[in-house]
């Protein structure tokens, strides 16, 4: 049987959400964890593409440890460079589309307002250059049917994220110092998906031309922003959560200071973009409850 969808990375927090929604929608979809496939071995990701046949193939593989990348760039830039372009070269010999998940650190994160999806890039972090380098690789082999899907601040009920900390911190600590000077949009892996999933089949029906897409929320705060409204939505005080600013949680790998990304390219696929992220953050807040309870039990 051809299988429809092969999604990589399939056991990360997003994975796992885009295979969710597209076995509740009855696609045939196969998804691989870094156990089954390491996008790094060329001919692993050629025999994987041959045997499953897909006809979009979704790359949620990715370094994803920002900090790690500053010492081990050559090391991460194997999985967020060369996986990519391993991927795209096996989509060609097939006639695949490929959808790469990408990031807001390609960027330098000094804008001043929702940077479009063809601002200029200028990653100051091994992390953000390793994953503009999977960009391109995709974009120069699969000109009309590779497609990079930049996001950011993701959460989601399937991994760790800054959502799931705060829940956890409210319940211990009487007060939680937060960043108040960076900004961005917080996403929800179950919005991410479903627009990855659109995408994809408006990729196969023609009705989305490849290229650069930006999937995240609507609106933007500050993670001091955030975490103010988990404690509200849990119904604790907000005003347990106090500001500080990055310089008092110092890290290998510079943190964008502004992270708000344009949607403006969802129109020529004929797709809304995300919904505002306090409405999404309300409807997630019970799953990744109920999440935490399960992790607990």
């Amino acid at each position: 049987m051809t299988t429809t969808w092969l999604i990589t990375g399939a056991a990360g927090m997003l994975g796992q959400d885009v295979l969710a929604r597209l076995r509740r929608d009855g696609e045939t979809a196969t998804g691989l964890d870094r156990g089954s496939l390491d996008i790094t071995d060329a001919a692993m990701v050629h025999d994987a593409v041959d045997a499953h046949r897909p006809r979009v193939v979704v790359n949620c593989a990715a370094w994803t440890a920002v900090d790690d990348a500053e010492a081990r760039e050559a090391d991460a830039l194997r999985v967020n460079g060369d996986g990519p372009r391993h991927l795209a070269e096996a989509c060609v010999r097939t006639g695949a589309r490929l959808i790469q998940v990408s990031t807001d650190y390609v960027f330098a994160g000094d804008a001043t307002g929702p940077c479009a999806e063809d601002a200029a890039t200028a990653p100051r972090s091994a992390y953000g250059r390793t994953k503009l380098a999977g960009e391109r690789a995709v974009l120069a082999a699969l000109p009309e049917a590779g497609y990079v899907l930049r996001t950011a601040w993701l959460y989601g009920a399937g991994g760790g994220n800054f959502v799931d900390t705060m829940i956890g911190l409210e319940s211990v600590r009487d007060t939680v110092d937060v960043v108040d000077d960076q900004r961005g949009q917080p996403t929800w892996t179950v919005d991410l998906a479903d627009r990855l999933v659109r995408l994809g089949r408006a990729a196969l029906t023609g009705g989305a031309p490849a290229g650069v897409y930006h999937g995240t929320s609507g609106g933007d705060t500050t993670w001091f922003g955030l975490a103010r409204e988990v404690f509200r939505l849990l119904g604790a005080d907000p005003g347990r959560v106090r500001p500080t600013s990055s310089a008092s949680f110092p890290r290998p790998a510079p943190r964008p200071a502004y992270s708000v990304l344009g949607h403006a390219g969802w129109r020529r696929a004929g797709i809304e973009p995300i919904r505002p992220w306090r409405e999404a953050l309300r409807e997630a807040l019970p799953a990744l409850l109920e999440e935490k309870k399960g992790s607990a039990r």
